[in-house]
Formats: structure tokens, sequence, C-alpha cells
């Protein structure tokens, strides 16, 4: 019998370490003056949870996102949104906060990377407009 092989979700530990990005990352966003603008009131704590689950299972974790919302259809969910070179690089920046603030113990620096070169790729193609 094989060994199933463990996951990047599985390696930098799992459920608590995409809390702790994504919830560290919202509390950015909430005083951000670029992003703020672009959640509904009502609904940042959906997006948060949204955007936890979506990460969760891009790196191998539960399928949540998918089983409740189908699937992700990032460039489409996002085009109702002006989303330029502003807003992207002001999302990147909680991001990059966000991220730093995991402990190395958790996500060294490899995983960190590679994480990161996938949230910069993420958010540049989620860009929309020139402006």
């Amino acid at each position: 019998m094989t060994e199933q092989p463990t996951s990047f979700y599985d390696e930098v530990g799992g459920a608590e370490t995409f809390q702790t990005i994504v919830s560290t990352f919202y509390q950015l966003v909430r005083e951000d003056e670029i992003l703020r603008p672009l959640y509904p009131d009502d609904d940042l704590d959906g997006a948060e949870e949204r955007l936890r689950m979506f990460l969760e299972q891009y790196w191998g974790g539960p399928r949540t996102y998918s089983d409740l919302r189908g699937h992700p259809r990032l460039r489409m969910r996002h085009a109702p949104f002006k989303v330029g070179p502003l807003e992207r690089d002001a999302w990147l920046r909680c991001m990059h906060t966000a991220v730093a603030e995991v402990d190395s113990s958790t996500l060294d620096d490899a995983h960190r990377q590679v994480l990161l070169n996938y949230l910069e790729m993420a958010a540049q193609s989620m860009v929309n407009s020139p402006f």
C-alpha cells in the first residue's frame, strides 16, 4: 500500500495557518482606503470565509469551497469589481503582510516563497482595468 503524498496544506499547518493568514489579511483590508470600498459592508465576513476556503482547497485541504460554491472561476467572480494596478498592489501589500505574520517554524522560507509566488500570479490575473 502506498502512502498519500503530504499536501502543501498539511506541510504548513493546515487550517490554522490559513485561518491566520486570511484573518490578518482581512484586518488589514478593513483599514485599507483602496481595498475597503470594494467590499460590501454586510459581506466582509463572508468574503473572509470564502478566501479561507478557497486557499485551503487550492493548497490541498478540504474541498469545502467547491462543495458550497462550485468551480472557483476567480476572474468571473471578480469581473464586477474594478481591479487595476493600484488595487492589485494594495491587495498584495496586505497579503504579504499577512503571510509575514506566520512564524517561520510553521511556514518556512521555501513554502513561504511558493505561496507568495502563487498569490502574486493570482493577483495579477485579476487585473481587469489599466487604471
